[in-house]
This record gives C-alpha cells, structure tokens and sequence, in this order.
C-alpha cells in the first residue's frame, strides 16, 4: 500500500494585516513554505482600521519581500478568513505564536474556525529572534526614533524611513 506525501496538494494561507511585515512574519512564512505545496499571504482588508501603509503599499512589500519562495503567493481579502479559504480550496491556516498570550486568543479563533468550515489552523512558534516583535511594536519604536532595522526586511526598512519622513 502507498500512501500520498503529506504535502500532496497542500495549500495554507497566512493571514495578518502586516502593516508593515517583519522579519518574524517571513520567518513564519518561509517555513511554512516549506510545509505546504502553495502558501498564500493574504491581507486582511478592514475599511476601519487605517494602517500606517496603504493595503497597496503592504502588498508590494510582502511581493518585494516573498518573490524568492515561488511557491508564496500574496492576495487580499475582506470579512471571514473561513469563507476565502473554502472558496479557495485552502485547508489550512498557519498562525505564527510568540508568546503564550497569542495562543489564548489564536487557539479561540482556531476552534471557531474549525467549528463554521472544518479548515484547521496549525500554530507555529516563532524563531527566538523575532519572539517579541510585532508590527505596532515596530511602527511605536520607529516613530520615536528607535533603531528597527534589524527587525525589518531591508526594502520594508526603507519604506519605513520614507513614511516616517514625510510625518
């Protein structure tokens, strides 16, 4: 008896609003490319939340910061991460973890998700480098002149100065 390759025909998406992304959103990315077949980004679009950077913005950014995986793909979307994922044909979403305090919240959307479409999520833990970073961290440090370079894909690092800049 043969049995398929757990990566046969996998597709995952890694959702967030990644205003901006960082290094710990490609390290989970970029792993999870490595687990599935296709990995998509996609985009949370929320009318009422306005970012630092534009929902254009952001997806040049993460196409600039993902064009070495050809398996990662970057796309949008707008209400239940459920619903784009069944309409898709996505049977997995991949949430980085950086601290217990994520799993508390994480672990409520997982089950509820599960609950409504059946589509499991899968809880990656972050790389120690990046345990404690997130994007609100990075825009709150930056604005005050804090170096976060280091936290920062280099063309997202850039981008950061340039709107910082024109504050």
């Amino acid at each position: 008896m043969t049995t398929a390759s757990p990566r046969a025909g996998t597709h995952a998406v890694c959702p967030g609003s990644f205003d901006p992304p960082t290094l710990g959103h490609l390290d989970v990315i970029g792993r999870a490319a490595g687990l599935f077949d296709r990995v998509t980004v996609a985009v949370l679009v929320n009318p009422d939340k306005r970012g630092m950077f534009a929902l254009e913005e952001r997806l040049e950014l993460l196409r600039a910061t993902t064009a070495d995986l050809p398996t990662v793909e970057v796309d949008t979307f707008r209400g239940l991460l459920v619903d784009y994922c069944r309409d898709r044909g996505i049977g997995a979403i991949v949430k980085g973890l950086r601290a217990v305090s994520d799993f508390d919240y994480e672990l409520q959307m997982a089950q509820m998700n599960h609950g409504l479409t059946g589509v499991d999520t899968l809880f990656m833990p972050t790389s120690p480098a990046y345990s404690f970073v997130s994007s609100s961290l990075v825009k709150q440090v930056a604005t005050y002149g804090g170096d976060v370079d280091h936290l920062l894909p280099e063309v997202v690092a850039r981008a950061l100065a340039a709107k910082l800049a024109q504050r």
